[in-house]
């Protein structure tokens, strides 16, 4: 007779000093079990997580955060590989996060560049850290949020923000980061008009990614004319000017200059004072997005609300009321006035 195998030994459950300390001590274990607490939409998790955000808060804040976008086959993640790689190797502690609200339907693209980024995956001053599985883009942008304090508190002095989904997540993370970076393809012809003006608007630097080769005349003239573009445009920030550079992330080319950019953004905005007012402006609108998407759900939840919806809502398909006059039935479900 075989003896049956031991039972697994469970995880001991951590406090909030527990928490606490395995971060600031950079225990990755207990980094990594304290994200998976704030993504975590359990009210019981969520109290947990709000108790340990509010210790680690004064310890962080220092990193520089920088957002990170492209367009399809911009090598991104082999350029945020390449940065990351020559941060570690100048002494930085990097900390790769991503919000991708497209990861619940299609799986998303960030796991996989976490496999191809090997080396950066390796190395034991970087933190790579896919995106929750599924989720609204409020949901995911608020757990990267949340998981920045989470990185920095722990001693990671660079955070790199990559959007991996489209539209208005790009948005989103430009709010969240001191920094938006937007990546490029050589040859700015059909790439120049098919940019979106929006994601230009917001763009604290382009980059054009793959200037090597036989690439690099075409990365200098779609570097003209991205200037071009940007000089038309009104600039995200008074106190900068978006700057256009060149680089290639497989030869690993530029790298010194793009992240020389990042620092000469930081301190052209630290000097002028808007720095600080950027940060606390950023935290201010968060705070407005936490409590409109805490109403919604509420609103959505409420139980008379749930059992008028589906007639309501055929009734506005019917043309028998107005989205006006249903929306407010729905509203005094809810137990609000409609004046």
């Amino acid at each position: 007779m075989t003896d049956a195998p031991a039972p697994s030994p469970r995880r001991r459950t951590l406090s909030v000093d527990d928490y606490v300390a395995g971060v600031r001590s950079g225990d990755r274990a207990v980094i990594a079990r304290a994200i998976t607490l704030v993504e975590s939409r359990k009210p019981a998790h969520r109290e947990l997580a709000q108790e340990m955000l509010v210790r680690l808060l004064p310890h962080a804040g220092a990193a520089h955060r920088v957002g990170i976008t492209g367009v399809p086959g911009v090598g991104k993640s082999t350029f945020i590989e390449a940065l990351g790689k020559h941060l570690t190797g100048s002494g930085h502690k990097v900390a790769v996060l991503a919000v991708d609200p497209t990861s619940g339907r299609s799986g998303g693209s960030i796991l996989g560049d976490k496999t191809r980024m090997t080396d950066l995956g390796q190395d034991e001053n970087a933190f790579i850290r896919p995106s929750p599985s599924a989720g609204t883009l409020g949901g995911v942008a608020r757990a990267t949020r949340e998981t920045m304090v989470v990185v920095e508190a722990a001693g990671f002095d660079v955070v790199l923000v990559e959007t991996v989904g489209v539209g208005q997540s790009e948005v989103t993370v430009a709010d969240m980061v001191d920094m938006f970076m937007v990546l490029m393809l050589p040859g700015a012809g059909d790439e120049l008009q098919g940019i979106k003006k929006g994601i230009l608007e917001i763009a604290d630097m382009l980059v054009i990614n793959k200037a090597d080769g036989d690439n690099k005349d075409r990365a200098q003239r779609a570097a003209r004319e991205y200037k071009g573009a940007l000089h038309i445009l009104q600039q995200a920030d008074p106190d900068w000017s978006p700057r256009v550079l060149t680089c290639s992330a497989l030869v690993e080319q530029g790298i010194d200059e793009v992240w020389g950019t990042v620092k000469e953004h930081r301190q052209a905005l630290e000097a002028a004072g808007s720095f600080e007012r950027k940060r606390a402006g950023q935290q201010v609108r968060w705070m407005w997005a936490m409590v409109r998407d805490r109403l919604i759900g509420a609103l959505e939840g409420h139980p008379e609300v749930k059992a008028l919806v589906p007639e309501l809502e055929a009734a506005v398909v019917d043309g028998d009321t107005t989205p006006a006059v249903a929306a407010t039935r729905i509203l005094e479900a809810f137990g609000l006035d409609h004046a």
